[in-house]
């Protein structure tokens, strides 16, 4: 069934500045959630010193994040379609205050565990090339296990060039099985742009698809058009694919955590399918990837 929990239009749910807020205020959410907010004119955007872990994620614009008595900053990006941005991990319990020009989304976690804040810099942002065709696509891990060392949330970003398939095939991380699969609750935000290098008339209205559909006897059944801003929530069920419309390049932010002891990402493929993986071995990566702040015309 289609739930309006599961969908927030972008601008749906504002608070204390932020243009969104995702968190446990909403019924049957409970390990992720989301900030996001814009600054111009000297403003600033506050995060309080609550049992959360944090990372601080430039959308578009430079920031600077002050905190423990520490200033950070974020050189940031022009867009989301430039490539990787810095980031920066906040610890649990940790207020900061955030002031520069731009767009900037914050991923969190609730934990008591405290991990050391950390500044990752562009250029160590590890960025993965994925499937191959209309599959392909472009993952920014910067808050993957392996790059970060965080407690419970796993978050990275990814590009799909217009007309591309990603999160796809359609897969599943909803029960713990240990060494297989993860329960893990995941977080969408999107954004949706005219596809680099093509002109479009003012009037185009960049966009794209999610899908949500149920794995189990728990229902869902989500299918929704998505624009910049918009952000789909993933409790569980098979999800897949995000589709980039033709003319419209596509991102989104993944945030990821759930109650299982062990912070890591397994995913079962949805059966019915899987098998289409097994074609990207005689297909080409999509040319126009990878995309960068400097691309190559």
């Amino acid at each position: 069934m289609t739930n309006e929990n599961w969908f927030i239009p972008a601008g749906s749910r504002p608070e204390a500045g932020w243009t969104d807020v995702v968190d446990g205020s909403i019924a049957g959410w409970a390990h992720t959630g989301l900030r996001t907010g814009a600054l111009r004119d000297g403003g600033e955007l506050r995060l309080p010193a609550d049992a959360v872990e944090r990372l601080v994620v430039p959308l578009a614009g430079s920031f600077t994040v002050a905190y423990d008595g520490t200033t950070q900053p974020l050189d940031g990006r022009a867009s989301v379609f430039e490539g990787p941005t810095d980031v920066l991990y906040l610890g649990s319990g940790t207020a900061a205050t955030i002031t520069g020009e731009g767009r900037v989304a914050v991923a969190e976690a609730p934990t008591e565990t405290v991990r050391p804040s950390a500044y990752i810099a562009r250029d160590d942002v590890p960025v993965e090339l994925r499937g191959a065709g209309q599959s392909s696509r472009q993952v920014h891990n910067f808050g993957t296990p392996a790059a970060l060392d965080a407690a419970r949330f796993i978050v990275c970003e990814v590009i799909t060039p217009a007309g591309n398939w990603s999160s796809y095939p359609p897969h599943k991380h909803d029960t713990h099985v240990g060494g297989e699969e993860s329960n893990l609750e995941e977080i969408y935000y999107y954004e949706a742009a005219v596809s680099r290098g093509v002109a479009a008339p003012p009037e185009a209205a960049p966009f794209a698809l999610h899908r949500t559909y149920a794995s189990d006897d728990r229902a869902i059944d989500e299918f929704r058009q998505v624009r910049t801003g918009d952000i789909a929530l993933v409790p569980f069920g098979w999800h897949g694919p995000a589709v980039a419309a033709p003319g419209y390049d596509m991102y989104y932010l993944n945030v990821m955590a759930g109650p299982d002891p062990e912070r890591v990402w397994n995913i079962t493929d949805d059966p019915a399918h899987g098998w289409v993986r097994q074609t990207w071995e005689h297909e080409q990566l999509d040319p126009r990837l990878p995309y960068r702040k400097d691309p190559v015309r």
